[in-house]
Order: C-alpha cells, then sequence, then structure tokens
C-alpha cells in the first residue's frame, strides 16, 4: 500500500477513500450483471440492451442502455435479433382516393382509451399459417383484445375488436386506427364500429409508419416469442402467444 501512496504521490486518506469507491463500484456491477443475465435467460436469450434497461428501470435500478450493451458484450449475451422479412397481409389497392381519413397523425393522446390501433400478421405453424389480429390502446401500449384464426377475413378483425369491447367497455368517440386492409375497410366492420359509435382512422396509402404502434408490437412478439421456435400445430402457437400477451406486456 505504501509504495501505490508514493507512486500515486497522495495521501493515505485519499487512496483508503479511492479503494472503497473502486470496491463499492465493482459490488455494484457484479450485482448489476447478475440483474442483467437473470432477465436475459428469463426473456429466452431474446432481451437486448434496450429492453433489460426499460425493464431494469421499472425495477428502480439505475443503469444507461450503454452500459448495459457493454456488460452484456462482456458477459457474451447476444439478443436473438429479427432477421425475417415480413410480407404485408392487407391490400390496400380498394381504399384509395377520398373517404378514409387519418386521425392520429399529428395528434398527441394523453390517456387511455382515446384511440387505438390495430394490425394483423401471420405465425407459421406445422398445421399452416395461423393468423392474429389484436387491438393495442396507443398511450398505454395494453394489448385490449386479440382474435386468431387460421384464416385472415374481416371476421378476424371483427372479432379483435368485439373482444376489446367486451373486455373494456371502449368509450363512444374513440379512434380506432389500422391500415386501409380489406379486413377493416369492410362494410361489416365499419357498421360494427359505427354501432358502439367509434371513429375509425386509416394509414395513408404506403406509409406504414402511420401504424408504427402496431407495426413494433408485431416486431416484439416475433422477435421475443415466434422466430427460431417451430409451432407443430395451430393450438400450440395460441397458448405461447396468449401467454406472452397476458404474462409479459
Amino acid at each position: 500500500m505504501v509504495k501505490w501512496v508514493k507512486l500515486l504521490q497522495v495521501s493515505r486518506n485519499r487512496y483508503y477513500a479511492w479503494l472503497e469507491r473502486r470496491e463499492a463500484r465493482e459490488k455494484a456491477e457484479k450485482i448489476l450483471k447478475e440483474q442483467i443475465r437473470k432477465l436475459f435467460v428469463g426473456s429466452g436469450d431474446t432481451y437486448g440492451a434496450g429492453r433489460i434497461c426499460g425493464v431494469l428501470r421499472q425495477m428502480d435500478i439505475a443503469a444507461s442502455c450503454r452500459k448495459v450493451s457493454r456488460l452484456m458484450a462482456r458477459m457474451g449475451l447476444s439478443s436473438v435479433h429479427n432477421r425475417h422479412r415480413t410480407r404485408s397481409l392487407t391490400n390496400s389497392k380498394k381504399s384509395r382516393g377520398e373517404g378514409f381519413p387519418n386521425l392520429v397523425r399529428g395528434q398527441t393522446f394523453d390517456r387511455s382509451r382515446q384511440a387505438v390501433c390495430s394490425d394483423i400478421s401471420y405465425l407459421k405453424t406445422g398445421e399452416g399459417w395461423l393468423y392474429l389480429c389484436k387491438v393495442k390502446d396507443i398511450v398505454t401500449g395494453e394489448i385490449l383484445g386479440e382474435a386468431m384464426s387460421e384464416n385472415m377475413k374481416k371476421e378476424l378483425a371483427i372479432q379483435a375488436f368485439l373482444n376489446a369491447q367486451a373486455r373494456h367497455s371502449l368509450s363512444k368517440g374513440m379512434i380506432f386506427h389500422s391500415d386501409r386492409g380489406s379486413q377493416y375497410t369492410s362494410k361489416d366492420f365499419m357498421a360494427i364500429l359505427a354501432q358502439y359509435e367509434v371513429k375509425q382512422s386509416f394509414s395513408r396509402v404506403g406509409m406504414p409508419g402511420d401504424n408504427a404502434w402496431a407495426e413494433s408490437f408485431f416486431a416484439t412478439l416475433k422477435k421475443e416469442c415466434v422466430h427460431f421456435r417451430n409451432f407443430a400445430t395451430r393450438d400450440e402457437a395460441r397458448q405461447v402467444v396468449f401467454a406472452w400477451i397476458e404474462g409479459v406486456l
């Protein structure tokens, strides 16, 4: 110790204080690394630095995304990233022109149930495709209702909305935002929304970013729950997706 005090040209008190701070930092980092590893393993090796950082903050554990990323690299923890190209499922060719307003563009919403978004995606199983339609609160990110089916007809979107309505009694005047897919522009679907006095909003043609809330949900779902996983049956896929929505989000 005396050698380091002389070499650094500092007093013994300052040296001991520095030593205590270093030990405290090392202890804190060790605890943080244990938490990161626990969250990573618990996610099935799917969480990246950003998601882990968000969970840590919810646990009142201070950690920047840069630091979490650096520690994950040191520990050799690498998330399974989405390398799959998603094909578009909805066709908006017949929904061009007037009559499809975008009521959410440029708007700010500050409470739940003011506006919701919806979209449809697909899951591959050993029995064929399983289609998932969900209704998501734009402010809270909560999944208010979902429906799954072997096909992606208008009934799928209708059922997802009705499930959300049954669970949450959506208020009159609420905005329902989606793309211009035929499921959402069908007369039957529009009639259901009108029946509950819900305003309908649409993304602009060729602008998937107008429904980024829905896009981000499916990106996360497939990254953490679907990709690199083989579903033997549609029922297996249903159970896994339902458990993820109810237990993780």
